[in-house]
């Protein structure tokens, strides 16, 4: 009877044990991050976690980390679903020689990232390195001096997405292939950026389809401006054997820009227009050459545009597009 006893105690002992570890590793559908947090915290709203790669552990996929107070908060690896969000707070994201943040999610993954200051000192290598599949959200943030570029979009899956929306990207890139936005799926892909300022960088948006296998590559690009870069404002390249690049460009500023406004550059052997860039309702000015073609790239207008005061303004494919 005794020994019966003892064995049942023993149980429930090693029953609260598991039920104890259990709770303390589960992990939150929301948790929180502070400037005076310690990742040892449970990262919840009382006790928050110091840096979001401590608090991206204890929190759910499809979870949400948010931001309690200025600080901080460490460079981060996201592989999950998952919402970092800051509003009205200062949520520093500050590296040297190393990416801000990685995202290496799958094609059902959804990531939001909202409210960063992502700071590369002039040695960080990229803003936010995207490679995998899925679907990002940038929104509401700040990229600026990183050596390569402030979004490197490089997708090896078929269907990824990248939306950028009320951001500034700047003084990011040190080469004509480097610069603010670039996009170099290995397998497709599209960008949409609306109400983006990128500016000062060495080139704007890159959507280079040269890297990807046959079929297409997308950029939409509205209400957005591209100033001050010292390359190309807006580069759409394709290669032989390769992806077509698609640019669509609307309510768009393309300004002062050291080499060109706009260029499509396309393969000269074959694939008529495998570069497209289409333009509407867009200014393009001041640049040191507003439109430039290369091989089979084509850039259309849809004759809703402000083009002058240019070095040398080029012209657009003909005939232009009908007006729709």
């Amino acid at each position: 009877m005794k020994y019966t006893s003892w064995c049942a105690s023993l149980l429930a002992a090693a029953l609260l044990a598991v039920i104890s570890f259990t709770s303390a590793h589960a992990q939150a559908t929301r948790t929180w991050v502070s400037g005076v947090g310690d990742d040892a915290n449970p990262c919840s709203r009382t006790a928050p976690c110091k840096t979001f790669a401590g608090a991206i552990s204890k929190t759910a996929a499809g979870g949400e980390i948010n931001v309690l107070d200025p600080g901080g908060f460490g460079a981060v690896t996201i592989t999950k679903s998952i919402t970092i969000s800051s509003e009205g707070f200062e949520a520093g994201v500050l590296v040297s020689g190393t990416n801000g943040i990685i995202v290496n999610v799958a094609a059902t993954d959804v990531v939001v990232l909202r409210g960063l200051d992502i700071e590369g000192l002039g040695t960080g290598v990229n803003g936010i390195h995207f490679i995998g599949s899925g679907t990002l959200h940038v929104e509401k943030s700040v990229i600026h001096r990183f050596v390569q570029n402030g979004i490197n979009f490089i997708p090896n899956a078929s269907g990824a997405e990248l939306y950028v929306s009320d951001t500034q990207i700047r003084e990011n890139g040190t080469s004509a292939t480097t610069g603010g936005v670039v996009f170099r799926p290995t397998v497709g892909g599209n960008i949409f950026l609306n109400n983006v300022r990128v500016e000062n960088n060495s080139s704007g948006v890159i959507v280079d389809g040269s890297g990807s296998s046959a079929g297409g590559i997308n950029g939409s690009l509205r209400d957005t401006s591209l100033v001050g870069n010292s390359n190309n404002g807006i580069s759409a390249i394709s290669t032989a054997g390769h992806a077509a690049a698609n640019v669509m460009v609307d309510q768009v500023l393309v300004a002062s820009n050291a080499a060109n406004g706009i260029n499509a550059n396309g393969v000269t052997a074959s694939g008529q227009g495998s570069a497209i860039v289409r333009i509407g309702r867009s200014t393009i000015v001041s640049n040191a050459t507003g439109v430039s073609i290369t091989g089979s790239g084509q850039v259309k207008s849809y004759g809703t545009n402000q083009f002058n005061g240019n070095g040398v303004d080029g012209s657009f494919t003909l005939p232009n597009i009908s007006e729709l």
